[in-house]
């Protein structure tokens, strides 16, 4: 059967769809977690610490979805991408969900008893599980930038190599290297602004919101020092891969037919080809910049809307800077995941873009509504009044 897009045109659309969603879910689930993160810190008192929990807990269970529709869609699109990512990266992923767990618990259960270490505790288990999160999932991207050591065997058995060799936590420990806690402390810096243009918007003007501004202006300047210097390790650390000889962009997916090779440098040749690529990092440069001025004239909106560029810039520049390559082998050159040796069949990922064509409108319209409903901001007052807060 002959089907309306070719197989190298869908496989475009699935890298560029999963991008959106892992954008969706920063740019939402972010502010949640950068919110947290500045709990313990923005809120002196624990009425204060209510006002900001209570900003982001009517909308973050609605934000998950990103994630969840995300990590579906890899499944789905990139069954191979997603093999090699979770199996090589599973502590690290353990390490994120138990995090994430502690923040349903502890928005249900931090205020079910006045006592003040009680709230304390629960307090610092919700900033656990915002800066967690946010720090392991930018040490997975420098994970992928620099390459993970995994191989196919013929059978396209993937085995994923150790470098540390030591048992359990190896593949863990391997993971933190001073690029990737770079990337690391990138994201925290990155979701932390996020968080803060969100409350920026959501809290009541007083002490509490100056806090978070003040915070937000030192994020900002991190995200633009953070950033830069990973340019700079990216252009002259040696980091970076290419893609040796033709690849048939519609052919089988199997990563043995390609060959990858370390190249310094490597993922800055993209913006040589296609100078619009560079669209991507000015943006994340800039965003930043808009936020800070934004929290700086008390902007609300440029304030939140700097944090989102920022974003939406500096996970595009990912994408930009390794397409077509998805996940290097640094240890086997005929291993590597790239657009065009890791997707679904032809069919799947037709049949599928047809269910998102109908579904995501739908996800946006909700997600639209449930915003604009909810909209409207938090102050200390309102928990005095309101039984159903926090």
């Amino acid at each position: 059967m002959e089907l309306p897009l070719d197989y190298m045109t869908l496989r475009v659309i699935w890298w560029a769809l999963v991008g959106v969603l892992l954008i969706g879910f920063a740019l939402t689930d972010g502010f949640t977690l950068g919110a947290l993160a500045l709990l313990p810190f923005a809120g002196k008192t624990d009425d204060e610490r209510r006002a900001v929990i209570n900003s982001v807990s009517a909308t973050w269970e609605g934000n998950q979805v990103w994630f969840i529709v995300g990590g579906a869609s890899l499944f789905a699109a990139w069954p191979l991408v997603y093999g090699a990512s979770f199996s090589g990266f599973y502590l690290a992923m353990f390490l994120v969900l138990m995090a994430m767990i502690l923040r349903p618990v502890g928005f249900k259960y931090r205020s079910k008893r006045p006592g003040k270490v009680w709230r304390r505790n629960w307090d610092w288990a919700l900033f656990a599980g915002g800066l967690i999160p946010a720090l392991v999932f930018g040490v997975a991207i420098g994970n992928v930038l620099q390459g993970a050591p995994f191989s196919y065997d013929g059978d396209l058995r993937m085995t994923f190599h150790d470098p540390l060799h030591i048992p359990l936590v190896g593949g863990l420990l391997s993971l933190f290297t001073p690029f990737t806690l770079l990337c690391g402390l990138t994201s925290v810096a990155m979701l932390v602004l996020q968080g803060a243009g969100w409350l920026s918007i959501k809290l009541e003007k007083g002490e509490v919101r100056d806090r978070v501004l003040g915070y937000g202006l030192w994020a900002a300047a991190a995200v633009i020092v953070l950033y830069t210097i990973g340019y700079v390790f990216i252009r002259y650390g040696g980091l970076g891969f290419a893609v040796i000889g033709a690849v048939p962009v519609d052919g089988p997916s199997n990563p043995l037919h390609v060959e990858t090779v370390r190249q310094a440098g490597g993922w800055l040749s993209n913006y040589a080809k296609h100078p619009w690529m560079w669209a991507a990092p000015v943006l994340g440069l800039v965003g930043p910049a808009i936020a800070w001025s934004g929290m700086k004239l008390r902007i609300d909106p440029l304030a939140f809307g700097g944090s989102s560029a920022a974003v939406i810039g500096i996970i595009s520049s990912v994408g930009c800077s390794m397409f077509p390559i998805i996940l290097p082998s640094t240890v086997d050159s005929h291993s590597s995941l790239l657009v065009w040796n890791a997707s679904s069949s032809h069919l799947t990922l037709f049949i599928m873009l047809l269910v998102v064509a109908v579904l995501l409108p739908v996800v946006l319209f909700y997600t639209a509504w449930v915003y604009k409903v909810l909209f409207g901001r938090v102050g200390v007052g309102q928990l005095k009044t309101n039984p159903d807060l926090y």
